[in-house]
């Protein structure tokens, strides 16, 4: 039996509150990932999780409270990860805070399951079974903003880019967008009642509503000038076991998968092999 405490990072990249944005976002890039806990100030009592998609789905917000998940899922260092992947999988989530004691003491996510549980065990199951068939695709010349409403819309983390052939061109993370955006704020001005035509010397009474909103910002690059080219793939027949092998040989959580043709036929991402340990 394997255990939490044998494949969780016992070193953790946390925020705390009060804390604000720019706390948060400076983490994530600085360490290159897509969550981390949120702890007290002056404790490690844990009170919450930020990912990048709050980020990005609440430009408005600044404090790290207003914008967190709170009361989140968690695990202890001496779970078995099956029981830790049936939390990631009925959860729809891809990480679970470590907790000993009342305070935060490590992470395990969906990556340490795949590169120090699923990698190490043969299961043979083909990748079709597990693997997504509705594909988020784009034009590779597609403008950045539109691609990531496209990915929105998916309600997915990562979207992958074809060619003019439609062949496979590149693939996009929720990072990628993350580093070529930064939140604006936008002031509109809404007259709330329109004044009559009078002579030269009189005023006409208006109500002005100001209106200052943030929002996402992309830069005018395409997605080709984004998106990571070197793409990992993997047949539908390919082994579970060798699609985490090849996950944890180049530290990314998704594969596109493609048939003995070539084209794209589906993508299958970490959450996706974790469920062959519930199985």
């Amino acid at each position: 039996m394997m255990l939490v405490k044998d494949i969780m990072s016992d070193e953790i990249h946390y925020v705390k509150v009060p804390g604000n944005r720019h706390n948060a976002m400076s983490l994530m890039r600085e360490k290159n990932v897509s969550g981390v806990p949120v702890v007290k100030d002056g404790t490690k009592e844990l009170v919450g999780i930020i990912t990048r998609s709050d980020l990005v789905g609440n430009p408005d917000e600044e404090q790290i409270a207003l914008m967190m998940s709170r009361n989140p899922v968690t695990t202890h260092p001496d779970e078995d990860v099956r029981e830790v992947a049936l939390k990631i999988v009925d959860n729809k989530i891809r990480r679970v805070p470590v907790v000993e004691n009342n305070e935060l003491v490590g992470i395990i996510t969906a990556y340490d399951l795949i590169a120090h549980a699923i990698s190490q065990i043969e299961i043979k199951d083909p990748v079709k079974k597990y693997m997504l068939r509705t594909i988020p695709t784009t034009w590779e010349k597609t403008p950045l903003n539109v691609a990531f409403e496209i990915m929105r819309f998916f309600n997915l983390k990562v979207l992958l880019s074809v060619n003019k052939d439609g062949k496979l061109s590149g693939v996009l993370t929720e990072t990628d967008f993350l580093n070529e955006s930064e939140v604006v704020s936008e002031k509109t001005v809404h007259n709330t009642s329109v004044g009559t035509e009078g002579d030269k010397w009189s005023w006409d009474s208006t109500s002005v509503l100001y209106v200052i909103k943030n929002h996402l910002k992309f830069s005018d690059k395409e997605v080709k000038d984004v998106a990571n080219t070197e793409v990992v793939t993997a047949t539908s027949r390919t082994s579970v076991t060798e699609c985490a092998l090849k996950m944890k040989q180049k530290n990314i959580e998704q594969l596109p998968v493609t048939n003995v043709e070539g084209d794209l036929v589906g993508l299958v991402r970490a959450t996706d092999l974790i469920k062959a340990l519930t199985d």
